[in-house]
């Protein structure tokens, strides 16, 4: 069967647009692979460095083995999520040791929790973090004495960082090794609902704590489908992780399997290996709009949408807004998984999960079926399913039935025929919406806006009974430029209560929302930002604004708005503080969301 229309068409378009930096992307590639890794090229007391930790490995690497593996880790302890990386290494030494390999910890990269510094000066570094951990990675990578590469990192800045490194050295094969979810706790509707409440003042901060230590309890990703769940998504779209992989709960046999073989598999991979396939052959245009078409189809966190141009651009690939925009119109939603349902990713996995929508979405060709995989070639491999029988893993054929229809369907009856996601525009400028989350009856919003320039001052005016009547709230001067881009989820409980009270509510912003958000409204991201002076810097409280999620429409109603002079404001306490102090040249240098938000805009 042909691929859909529209699914050609963008990615001919994207093909075309991105063809000058492509060709000179995979030159560079090219050029890397002819040299191979300097190991053997290095002086005997470079040698000697390289290998003085590398214990009963020293001998192999010194004589020569079947490969040398390096492992990028974000271990950490204080994410739960990384948290069982801990064991990987050895894990990993051990596999490829048994294959005649070796295998060495070439770095590790940092890893924040954006859990833990919401409403905090923290997650004004948040976005910086993903540039900050591919340039730590390109560092560990830069000894180059390795023949692949495996990379262990699962949540929101972190995978999109590792992917960006990965295709500097794209002529490395790169298998990226998932920790898994935490088993499921109390639901994410029941959390969300006392949050609520500790909101309006009808729960004390001991209930508040006993409900998110009941939902976050142990090691292990969120369970809800926010950006870290939503990476674990892409890269089995993508296929940088082994078929099924993704969620797979931490500390059990058959995670330990997996992750034993995908260090074999990335040994195999490297141009040492039988079946040579560098990462830059795997992650091309085709591999992109896959990308895309599962953000949408499972109405993933809107985060992608910066990262995923920002991941692209390291390999030469040009998206815009536009692209997305057009494969959602045609990608139907197939997942309700918190927040866009009640249903939690170990509960999406039991249903079926990626291999069933993987299947149904080739089945409705909507995905590239020819692209290079970590598996081999053709995305079928992914709708295979992983299994540990008698001890030995394999992989069976997946489900090609929805378990339970509340939670996955097929494609020919979909929770709703268009994408998780929504592009809006107008004389407001350009924003984004994940309306997967948001009920019908709340995509138009046309009300008065009121502004501010902090979250803490919506916070004062909800606590001080200003926020009663219908409303537009606009957070302005939270843009890349302007203090990193934080996410604002910490308004959204008090949101969902004036939603609640039957008010019309909206929420528009220059920075972003956390890929947990849902229900409400939130045209975010709008480009140009504030500081750029972008037509939000116009606003005053009272103008009227049209924020229509359905119609694509981000439209100021009051006339003459665009005649008036920017705001300005004091941004001196986004400066120092926190660290911030360290980052004003990534203030500095950034690029707008629409290309990545990234200080590499001008790189590649």
């Amino acid at each position: 069967m042909p691929l859909h229309p529209t699914v050609e068409k963008v990615t001919a378009r994207i093909i075309a647009r991105s063809k000058p930096h492509r060709d000179a992307y995979l030159e560079r590639m090219s050029q890397a692979a002819s040299k191979g890794p300097a190991r053997a090229h290095l002086s005997c007391s470079g040698q000697a460095h390289a290998y003085a930790g590398a214990g009963e490995d020293q001998a192999a690497l010194a004589t020569g083995s079947a490969g040398n593996l390096g492992i990028i880790t974000a271990y950490n302890d204080m994410l739960s999520a990384h948290q069982p990386f801990e064991r990987y290494p050895n894990v990993i030494r051990d596999a490829v040791r048994a294959a005649g390999g070796t295998a060495q910890v070439a770095g590790g990269v940092p890893a924040m929790c954006d859990g833990v510094t919401q409403g905090e000066a923290g997650m004004e570094l948040s976005l910086f973090s993903r540039d900050v951990i591919a340039l730590a990675a390109g560092v560990a990578l830069s000894h180059n004495t390795f023949d692949a590469s495996v990379y262990l990192g699962v949540c929101d800045k972190i995978v999109p960082g590792l992917v960006i490194a990965a295709q500097s050295f794209g002529h490395l094969p790169a298998v990226f090794l998932p920790a898994g979810p935490m088993s499921s706790g109390i639901s994410n509707d029941a959390k969300a609902k006392v949050r609520q409440r500790f909101a309006a003042g009808e729960a004390d901060r001991a209930e508040l704590m006993a409900s998110e230590m009941a939902a976050y309890h142990g090691p292990g990703t969120c369970t809800f489908y926010g950006t870290a769940n939503t990476n674990q998504m892409l890269m089995e779209f993508m296929g940088l992780h082994l078929p099924g992989a993704s969620f797979v709960s931490p500390n059990t046999d058959l995670r330990d399997a997996l992750t034993a073989e995908g260090a074999r598999r990335a040994l195999s991979l490297s141009a040492l290996g039988n079946s040579y396939t560098p990462t830059c052959d795997i992650l091309d245009e085709k591999a992109f709009v896959n990308g895309m078409i599962g953000l949408n189809a499972t109405g993933g966190s809107t985060n992608l949408l910066i990262h995923l141009i920002a991941m692209a651009r390291a390999g030469g690939v040009v998206l815009t807004w536009e692209d997305f925009a057009e494969l959602s119109d045609i990608t139907p939603l197939l997942a309700r998984v918190y927040p866009n349902g009640l249903a939690d990713v170990n509960h999406f996995h039991a249903a079926g999960g990626l291999g069933y929508m993987i299947g149904e979405l080739l089945s409705a060709n909507l995905l590239h079926p020819d692209t290079k995989t970590i598996a081999g070639d053709g995305l079928a491999h992914y709708t295979q399913e992983p299994k540990l029988i008698d001890g030995a893993l394999s992989w069976q054929p997946g489900t090609t039935t929805s378990l339970n229809e509340k939670i996955v369907r097929p494609a020919h009856g979909p929770f709703q025929p268009t994408g998780g996601l929504a592009r809006l525009t107008g004389n407001l400028g350009t924003a984004v919406m994940k309306i997967s989350a948001v009920a019908p009856q709340h995509r138009f919003v046309e009300a008065p806006v009121r502004v501010f320039h902090d979250q803490d001052e919506v916070k004062a005016a909800f606590q001080a009974g200003e926020l009663t009547e219908d409303v537009i709230i606009v957070v302005r001067f939270q843009g890349p430029k302007a203090n990193g881009m934080p996410e604002l989820h910490s308004l959204t409980p008090l949101m969902s209560i004036m939603q609640g009270r039957g008010q019309k509510v909206a929420f528009v912003t220059d920075g972003r929302m956390s890929g947990a958000s849902g229900k409400i409204p939130a045209a975010i991201h709008v480009s140009p930002e504030a500081l750029d002076g972008g037509p939000i810097a116009q606003l005053k409280d009272g103008d009227i604004l049209r924020v229509d999620a359905e119609g694509g429409a981000l439209t100021i109603l009051t006339e003459g708005v665009t005649d008036r002079p920017p705001a300005s404001t004091d941004l001196s306490a986004y400066e120092a503080g926190t660290g911030r102090e360290l980052f004003a040249a990534f203030r500095n240098a950034v690029g707008a969301a629409t290309t990545g938000a990234s200080i590499f805009e001008g790189s590649y």
